[in-house]
């Protein structure tokens, strides 16, 4: 899929009202992340979660309302209190005036589905300008056939800017370290943690 037509999301979602977030998609291959057709160099980890159908809805809840993000210590601001096409959220990490801010914009959703057999639920996010990265990441949570859960994230993406491309080394190790907190607030979540 090509690049979002300006003002309209590429799955046809109208998006009104005053934006948390300037500017349209700037990366090539937006909706990838659900579409499975990857550019080279995107990552993907799994991790199990937990057990069973409630531990999946828990988690699931919590990735629609922004809790997997809050819950890997990054500060959340969003147009909308649930994930929803179209909406856009501009995550932070750092201290003060070493805060840096991440504007996305919500690109594909699927929702769970009634029942208790396998199944996945997750959302993907596109980058805006401002964001250190140019691409997308997703987050599915699955549950088998045999009640496990687990976690993918999957992400691609290439610096912004040749400040960032400069930092290459230290970007994978803060990508590792995010995602690494996004597996263990999955598993707060699937806990019934707070």
């Amino acid at each position: 899929m090509g690049p979002a037509q300006p003002g309209r999301h590429p799955a046809g979602a109208a998006v009104s009202g005053p934006r948390i977030a300037a500017g349209e998609l700037n990366y090539e291959g937006i909706g990838s992340t659900e579409h499975g057709n990857l550019p080279p160099g995107t990552l993907t980890t799994q991790a199990y979660v937990g057990q069973g159908i409630a531990t999946y809805r828990r988690v699931v809840q919590g990735m629609f309302t922004w809790q997997l993000q809050k819950k890997a210590g990054l500060r959340v601001r969003a147009d909308s209190d649930v994930v929803a096409a179209g909406a856009r959220v501009v995550s932070g990490f750092g201290v003060g005036p070493f805060r840096l801010n991440a504007p996305c914009e919500v690109v594909w959703v699927r929702r769970p589905v009634p029942g208790d057999g396998p199944q996945s639920a997750g959302f993907g996010y596109g980058t805006l300008p401002g964001h250190p990265v140019r691409g997308e990441e997703a987050f599915e949570i699955s549950i088998d056939a045999k009640g496990t859960v687990t976690i993918a994230v999957t992400a691609f993406g290439e610096p912004s800017s040749w400040i960032y491309a400069a930092g290459g080394a230290v970007a994978r190790r803060a990508r590792r370290h995010v995602t690494s907190r996004y597996i263990r607030s999955a598993r707060e979540l699937a806990a019934g943690a707070n």
